[in-house]
């Protein structure tokens, strides 16, 4: 017997441009919820032609499952239906619908109706799923309504753009060019691959020196996002010379290179880090602070100053110095994760080093609000209002996870284990505030530690 699910929500925004937003490049990966870890493998067409969309679900372990799923029953600005060809389910008929409520608001409607497999005995699992499909969908509805409304924020004037991203595949850009593109900004992706032959990529090789000038024309902003991941392994001699070398250089060729285009981009906005402060105890931290003078920080300061070209030859430059990211998708959170569920969980060294956190969804709107507040330029503080110290941040963790957090683990630990790396990422104090963020205007989503985790983790 088919199974029924409904989620409703009301949205203070006009029926047409809730359901337009449906129906943008990237609006699946916006709902995609973090903690499932779902990928496109491919795409056929889209919504207005009755396309088809192949993800990859992960099951166990190494174990995943294909997912294809056909666009049908369309009805502009009220409805659409997604239909599973093939998947989890025995059959599925996901409807998206949205019912206005007056000119300025309306109601988002999921409607799920399903057959489990396995007949009776997948019948047992029915009251899991009803469960699983809660907590997806309340996040889902939760990032509608806040991309709506940021976008219904957005400064009259503030038109569409022309944006090159590097990084794109990384943490933050994966979060970051879904947010831009149902936004109605156009993406480019610049990698170190091959060229996209529709123009959806160019390509560069920042170690020789290679980046076409012609490629950069017509762009109006520039986000540079790319370098070497600094927690993905011990810091050898050789791989603190990549983690420098993968942000300085690299924003060295690009400065330079966009500083002699004859059609300059007007802004280009670089990653930076927090790193920059290096360990300062219980000193808040504002974008005027001096730099620390660990490792971190001279390679933060460094990467900054690679971008002074362009800043010279009057293009807008924004060196966002970004937290601790939170997202189950990968970073500190990602590798907490396992430890914590298993109950095994713990302080790191005394716990009173400061952690000055932000939840993806908010490192990208930031981003974006940098992007179109031509007001903010120089450094610009990539953190949530409230730093927390490591021993809240563990028993909040916790308490969401429903764990205890009974283990510590020492400061020689910690060395131990993860040599100098332990001192810069896990045994520093950096309490920052995001001054720049707040004077312009930014709405944080998640403006506590304990917001953030319960959001991108799904848990009331």
């Amino acid at each position: 017997m088919p199974r029924l699910f409904e989620k409703r929500t009301r949205i203070p925004a006009p029926a047409g441009r809730v359901f337009d937003w449906h129906l943008k490049p990237g609006a699946f990966e916006r709902l995609s919820a973090p903690w499932e870890k779902v990928t496109v493998v491919s795409r056929e067409g889209g919504i207005e032609d009755g396309g088809t969309v192949i993800l990859r679900i992960p099951l166990f372990g190494p174990l995943n499952k294909l997912w294809v799923s056909k666009h049908q029953g369309l009805v502009p600005g009220e409805q659409f239906q997604d239909v599973q060809l093939r998947g989890p389910f025995a059959s599925l008929v996901h409807s998206h619908r949205v019912e206005p409520d007056g000119p300025d608001g309306c109601f988002l409607i999921d409607a799920l109706q399903y057959v489990l497999p396995f007949g009776p005995l997948g019948a047992l699992g029915s009251r899991f799923v009803q469960r699983k499909l809660q907590r997806m969908f309340d996040y889902r509805h939760r990032v509608t309504a806040a991309d709506i409304a940021a976008q219904l924020s957005v400064p009259l004037g503030a038109g569409s753009m022309k944006v090159l991203v590097t990084g794109s595949t990384g943490l933050v850009g994966s979060a970051l060019v879904p947010l831009l593109t149902t936004s109605g900004h156009t993406v480019v992706r610049m990698t170190r691959g091959k060229r996209g032959g529709d123009g959806s990529s160019i390509v560069w090789d920042p170690e020789s020196g290679q980046l076409d000038a012609h490629a950069l024309e017509g762009f109006d902003a520039i986000i540079h996002l790319a370098g070497e991941n600094i927690a993905s392994r011990r810091w050898s001699t050789a791989q603190k010379v990549l983690i420098r070398d993968s942000r300085v250089v690299g924003t060295n060729l690009l400065s330079k290179t966009l500083a002699e285009l004859k059609h300059k981009p007007k802004t280009l906005l670089c990653a930076s880090a927090i790193g920059y402060y290096g360990n300062r105890g219980d000193k808040i931290c504002t974008e005027q602070s001096t730099p620390g003078d660990d490792f971190l920080a001279h390679v933060c300061r460094d990467w900054e100053q690679a971008t002074e070209s362009a800043a010279e030859a009057g293009i807008r430059v924004v060196n966002m110095r970004i937290g601790v990211v939170l997202t189950p998708a990968g970073g500190a959170l990602g590798k907490m994760q396992l430890p914590f569920k298993l109950g095994v969980g713990g302080v790191i060294g005394n716990g009173k080093q400061y952690m000055s956190c932000v939840a993806i969804d908010d490192v990208a709107g930031a981003i974006q609000h940098c992007l179109i507040h031509e007001e903010l330029r120089g450094p610009v503080n990539l953190v949530a209002p409230e730093a927390v110290t490591n021993r809240d941040f563990t028993k909040t963790l916790g308490r969401i996870l429903g764990r205890p957090t009974f283990f510590p683990m020492p400061a020689f630990a910690a060395k131990l284990a993860f040599g100098e790396m332990a001192d810069a990422l896990l045994l520093s104090s950096t309490r920052v505030v995001p001054n720049q963020l707040l004077n312009s205007g930014y709405q944080f989503r998640c403006p506590t530690v304990e917001e953030a985790l319960r959001h991108v983790l799904g848990r009331k």
